[in-house]
This record gives C-alpha cells, sequence and structure tokens, in this order.
C-alpha cells in the first residue's frame, strides 16, 4: 500500500469532518459579529435603511450598520456585496434598481446573483408641478403642454434613474414625451427647483413633496403607482385617470447568492419583526413611505416580475442596452 496516499487520504477526511460542523455551528449561532448592510442611495432610501438597521440589530441581538455605497446607479454598491463571501455578514439594501441598471448596461450580472431576504417598504412617486402652473391633474397637464406646443423642463435625478425612467414612462402614456426636455437637479433638489421655477415639474417621492402640498407652494397631479398613499391620501393615480401606467419603488434586503438558507431565514424574521413594529410604522408616516413587508419567497416573485417590466419598458424607452 501506498502509506504517503493513504496518510494524505486520511488528512484530508479528517480536515472534512472537522471544518463541516464547524460551518454547521457557526450558522446556528449567526449572527457572531456585525452585520454590513450596503445603502445604494441618500434621501429616503437611506432614511428607511438606518431606521431598519437600528430596529433589525434588536431582533437580532447583534449590530447592523447601513454603509452607504452609492454611485452608478445602484451598481457600485451591488458590486461590492455581489463579490463578499456569501455568509450573512454584507448584505444589500435593494430595490427596484438591479434591474433598471442590469438591463441598462450597468451591471454584468443581474438580480439573480443575489438571494432575496425580505422586501421592507414601497414607495409610490407622484408628478409634482409648481402651483402657479394651474395644472390639477395629469390630463390638465398634457392638454395645456399640448396646446402650448412647447417643451417643458422635467427635473430628474440623473439619466438613467429611477425618477428618470418613471417620467419617461408616465409621459410616453401621457403622449406628450416628444415635448420634455430632461434636467438633472441632484438627487433631493427638485422641490428647491419647482419653487424657484427653474423646471416645469418632477417625479417625486411623498416625503419630499407633502409639506409643500400642503402649505399649497406644490400640487401632486397624479402618482404613478395605485398603492394608497398615507401622506398623499387625495392623490388619484394615473390609473384613475386613464393612463396606462402603475411604477413603484419597493426596497428591501437581499444577500450574495449561496448564503445559506438558515442565515436568510434568521434575517427574514427579524426583518419581519422590524417592519411590523410600532416604532417602524410611525416612523414612516413621518418621512412618507410604506411599509410592505413580504418575507424571501414572496419577494423573489416581485424581483423577478420586475425584471421582465423593466426589460420591456428599458427597451420601449430606448434605454435599455
Amino acid at each position: 500500500m501506498d502509506f504517503t496516499k493513504f496518510t494524505k487520504l486520511s488528512l484530508g477526511l479528517a480536515i472534512a469532518l472537522t471544518v463541516a460542523p464547524v460551518s454547521v455551528q457557526a450558522q446556528s449561532d449567526y449572527p457572531t459579529r456585525p452585520v454590513e448592510m450596503s445603502v445604494l442611495f441618500g434621501g429616503t432610501a437611506n432614511t428607511i435603511a438606518q431606521l431598519l438597521s437600528e430596529t433589525m440589530s434588536q431582533q437580532l441581538g447583534s449590530p447592523v450598520v447601513s454603509i452607504a455605497r452609492t454611485g452608478g446607479g445602484g451598481a457600485i454598491g451591488y458590486s461590492h456585496v455581489q463579490g463578499s463571501r456569501p455568509d450573512g455578514y454584507s448584505v444589500v439594501f435593494n430595490s427596484n434598481s438591479i434591474n433598471t441598471v442590469h438591463h441598462m448596461g450597468m451591471l454584468p450580472f443581474g438580480y439573480d446573483a443575489f438571494v432575496p431576504v425580505a422586501q421592507i417598504s414601497v414607495e409610490v412617486p407622484v408628478m409634482a408641478v409648481n402651483a402657479n402652473s394651474n395644472w390639477t391633474d395629469l390630463t390638465q397637464m398634457a392638454e395645456a403642454v399640448s396646446a402650448e406646443g412647447r417643451r417643458i423642463n422635467v427635473g430628474i435625478s440623473g439619466r438613467g434613474s429611477f425618477t428618470h425612467i418613471a417620467s419617461a414612462a408616465l409621459f410616453d402614456a401621457m403622449g406628450i414625451s416628444e415635448l420634455v426636455n430632461y434636467v438633472s437637479y441632484g438627487e433631493g433638489n427638485a422641490p428647491i427647483e419647482l419653487l424657484a421655477g427653474r423646471i416645469d415639474a418632477a417625479v417625486q417621492w411623498p416625503g419630499q413633496i407633502s409639506s409643500y402640498t400642503e402649505s399649497g407652494d406644490l400640487v401632486a397631479v397624479g402618482a404613478l403607482g395605485t398603492n394608497e398613499i398615507y401622506s398623499l391620501p387625495d392623490v388619484q393615480s394615473a390609473k384613475e385617470q386613464g393612463y396606462d401606467i402603475d411604477i413603484s419603488m419597493w426596497r428591501g434586503i437581499a444577500a450574495p447568492a449561496g448564503t445559506p438558507p438558515e442565515v436568510v431565514a434568521k434575517l427574514e424574521e427579524a426583518a419581519r419583526a422590524s417592519v411590523t413594529s410600532e416604532a417602524f410604522i410611525n416612523a414612516s408616516r413621518n418621512v412618507g413611505f410604506e411599509p410592505a413587508f413580504l418575507p424571501a419567497a414572496e419577494f423573489a416573485e416581485v424581483i423577478a416580475e420586475d425584471d421582465v417590466f423593466y426589460a420591456d419598458l428599458l427597451t420601449k424607452l430606448g434605454l435599455a442596452q
């Protein structure tokens, strides 16, 4: 017998038998150190992520630390997490952006590079205009723009951003896309630009404009999604106004593909407890987003359906690569 080969084989089996239980034990003890959650955007996304980090830390008994990794429409943060070890200690606060940046050619991988953990929230974007425009709904806006024949300036946070895609889809449905100039104003600056009259309209999150609509300075002429908006309950959806569009922003947690199911389950349960807590719900009303927990399996279906939707939409709008 070749005792050298026998010794190597025995050593290999011993190592395998030693490592396997440790790996299982590590999963059962998870988490034993801080969990890092990459946040891809500022504004409302960052606010929700900070709140989620605090509440999930309490649930997990270990810190969940949100770290800003912005840029590239989310591509920088997605790339970081996708390249991380799939052990549950690096997750991403994801959104529809995983679908859009991939189909726009900004990411070499798609949503299947991650395993869904849980959906956290939904934000319904709204079209806002200056009250001086005298537009009170989408039809009035479309008719006025068409009658004048002039191009209107519409604020977006950047080419290929969610506000750009949502705006383009809405104006296409309204039949006035050829009369729109897109102006990049930087994230979070749309209300100021609208109040100053430097842009005519902008798609915004409810929390960014609710105080201005209450004061009468801005008017929300239509919501792009069909979910109820707590902070803007009287705004009609585009569908209610006769335009075939239903676009909302979901946000959630995802981990690198290959993350153990036991770890995903622990994160999912912590997310459930956080999102359904009184503290989280109360904060959502102040910030202007809607808590919308979905477990991993249902969240996976939402992401897959959205991937098909945005692939088609971006192709139609000429933004797909």
